[in-house]
């Protein structure tokens, strides 16, 4: 569980910074910082951007390890339901924490400033999009089995140390 959660929020953070920042360039990490010549400067927005990205990084090898730890252990489902809901709560923690602290609290960026429609809007729909997968994510869990396969292909030996 905490594997995907941590796999999420690394994949959450991915697709923010890659899709919103890079492809679409619609904001970057500090370009609606309070002082205009923090919000301009394109080589301090890439640093914090790539100090981003190192974050997101971070959270996503953590997910990674955690997930290799736990591979191997009877009480973790066999179907990959728990790992899937539990990276879809992560990217949903993502969102929500992202949207609540950086866009709201600190003012750092918006979705989209420039875009149609009142800034609150797009930052309104990207706490939005966080509680939908939050929710989702937790729905996707509930339908796994905390039980581990005893046989067929996803079997687990009785020292839960792999495969009969």
């Amino acid at each position: 569980m905490i594997a995907g959660l941590a796999l999420g929020i690394g994949l959450g953070g991915f697709f923010d910074g890659i899709v919103f920042h890079q492809l679409l360039q619609i904001h970057n990490m500090l370009s609606s910082y309070p002082d205009a010549s923090v919000a301009t400067d394109l080589e301090l927005n890439v640093m914090a951007d790539g100090i981003f990205h190192l974050a997101t990084y971070t959270f996503t090898i953590m997910g990674v390890v955690l997930l290799f730890r736990a591979w191997r252990l009877p009480s973790v489902p066999g179907s990959g339901r728990t790992l899937l809901g539990a990276s879809i709560m992560g990217w949903g923690v993502f969102n929500l924490v992202e949207g609540l602290v950086d866009h709201q609290l600190l003012g750092l960026h918006h979705v989209w400033p420039a875009g149609p429609g009142p800034l609150l809007l797009w930052d309104m729909l990207f706490l939005l999009w966080g509680l939908l997968f939050l929710s989702g994510g937790y729905l996707v869990i509930r339908t796994d089995s905390v039980a581990a396969p005893t046989a067929g292909d996803d079997a687990v030996a009785a020292d839960g140390r792999g495969p009969e």
